[in-house]
């Protein structure tokens, strides 16, 4: 126990140091503007801000990253309910009755619902990561090179089988960010593979330049020529009319306290994150309804059970990617990248070996939250202007920025040229609907897979049975089995009974 409290003050002391707290505001502040603006993303927004945090210490940096991925939660429901237009893809949900609500005069209730139940639902969640990811970590120690291998398959056919859309085009995308990841040097043998003759694919593709293009540029090109309305207005709502009624409050409380327990378990599987949390909170708030006819007319449950769902699964996904250094889905699989940028490695040691990295990290979402509730609820009327701002204005400002951010990252104008060509296929892939996400998992994961099924190999004299006979990576391949039979044989299933008829 004095162990414990001993490390909350460490996180204490480096959350509340001035760098940490300028970071933090900054991070909480942009994920906030870029959640209000529809279509921009977290992903597009630290994929941009990924190079500036290579002039910072990692401890500021990764404080920065997570605070605007969790902040862009709080924001996102800011356009779904006055515009029914989400800002980010896990505030789709809170359309279904924010926007309702706004229509019955009741925008400023709901806004001050989603933000405090989005607090409600993070605290629950940074309790469970303080609670549950240093056991992990410490189980994971034990860990060798062939469970290190299961595991990182595990996560790699969970996050691409339980996306939304086909299993297997999941585990395509996931097998050319694979590939990706072989592009570069040989770590053991030196020799220069699959860079086509091109010394600057030497060193491999920059995490910065993929990631800007496959969700930065990508984003703005599927946006091209879609129009949206913004004549709205913000003196309507007063702080009068965003306070709860006593009924209103026994209407919330319940939904929101369920919304978390689901988040927060699923926020900690890999392949799921916020917006499958969300669409599950509000699937059963509406199964277990006296009316569910109320759903979808502006009932208060519908906005209140998915908030707090989708900000306790971001939190709670700091548990598999801090623990065992597996990111979840593709925002944590950046954040990731931005570790090993800054030298180190997520894991069962990075506890150990940086406590104060760890606990500050933590104890940040605390004063992250904090700060969110006094941006979302006080500065309501500043984001409703925000929405005013004209597409044909933003979007070429971001393209700009990503290119200057890529530049600036390297000092190489071949990974503009990267960034151009991955924008491209991103924008290919939404089209045909083929996820990014796993494109990315697999070209961070790839080098660690490759490193730790090459050290496998090597202690085991080449016997491949040693993945099978450890029992530890037994168990995580019997896992990635079951994930591919449940994905996989109802389509199996349905395509025998079809041909067989």
């Amino acid at each position: 126990m004095s162990n414990f409290i001993s490390n909350i003050s460490l996180g204490l002391e480096t959350a509340l140091s001035f760098n940490s707290l300028l970071f933090c505001f900054i991070g909480v502040t942009v994920g906030t503007i870029v959640g209000v603006l529809p279509g921009v993303g977290p992903l597009a927004a630290i994929s941009l801000a990924l190079p500036m945090t290579y002039y910072v210490d990692p401890t500021s940096a990764l404080i920065m990253l997570a605070g605007i991925f969790y902040g862009t939660q709080y924001g996102g429901s800011t356009a779904s309910i006055l515009l029914n237009l989400p800002g980010t893809a896990t505030s789709a949900v809170t359309c279904l009755d924010g926007y309702p609500l706004a229509r019955q005069g009741k925008a400023g209730l709901a806004l001050f619902v989603t933000a405090i139940t989005s607090f409600v639902g993070s605290s629950f969640a940074i309790l469970l990561v303080m609670g549950f990811a240093p056991i992990i970590a410490e189980f994971a120690l034990r860990f060798g090179a062939p469970d290190y291998f299961s595991v990182m398959i595990l996560g790699l056919v969970a996050a691409s089988t339980l996306s939304v859309g086909s299993p297997l085009k999941g585990l395509a995308m996931v097998s050319f960010g694979l590939a990706l990841g072989l592009v570069g040097t040989d770590v053991n043998t030196g020799l220069f593979r699959f860079t086509f003759g091109s010394f600057e694919l030497s060193d491999g593709l920059s995490l910065v330049a993929v990631a800007m293009g496959l969700f930065g540029v990508a984003e703005i090109l599927s946006n091209i020529g879609i129009t949206r309305s913004t004549s709205l207005s913000a003196k309507d709502i007063t702080f009068r009319s965003m306070m709860p009624n006593r009924d209103e409050w026994r209407q919330v409380w319940r939904p929101t306290a369920r919304g978390t327990i689901v988040g927060s378990i699923v926020g900690a599987l890999p392949g799921t994150g916020p917006g499958i949390a969300s669409f599950m909170a509000y699937a059963l708030e509406k199964r277990i309804a006296k009316d569910p006819s109320r759903f979808g007319r502006g009932a208060i449950e519908g906005i209140s059970s998915p908030e707090a769902a989708n900000n306790a699964s971001v939190q709670a996904a700091f548990i598999p990617t801090l623990s065992f250094g597996i990111p979840g889905d593709a925002v944590m699989a950046v954040l990731l990248g931005a570790m090993l940028i800054h030298g180190i490695t997520p894991g069962p040691s990075f506890i150990a070996n940086e406590p104060a990295m760890f606990w500050g990290l933590v104890m940040s979402f605390w004063v992250g939250n904090i700060l969110l509730l006094v941006l979302n609820i006080p500065l309501i009327g500043l984001w409703v202007r925000l929405l005013t701002i004209p597409y044909h204005l933003l979007y070429p400002a971001v393209l700009v920025f990503i290119c200057i951010g890529v530049y600036s990252s390297s000092n190489s104008v071949f990974d503009i040229f990267v960034v151009l060509i991955f924008g491209i296929i991103g924008y290919i892939m939404r089209k045909f609907e083929y996820p990014a996400a796993p494109v990315l998992l697999g070209f961070i994961l790839g080098p660690l897979l490759e490193e730790n099924f090459r050290r496998s190999l090597l202690l085991a004299g080449g016997d491949m049975t040693v993945f099978v006979t450890e029992p530890i990576s037994l168990v995580f391949l019997l896992m990635t089995l079951a994930f591919l039979a449940v994905s996989f044989l109802p389509g199996l299933k349905k395509a025998f009974m079809s041909g067989g008829e």
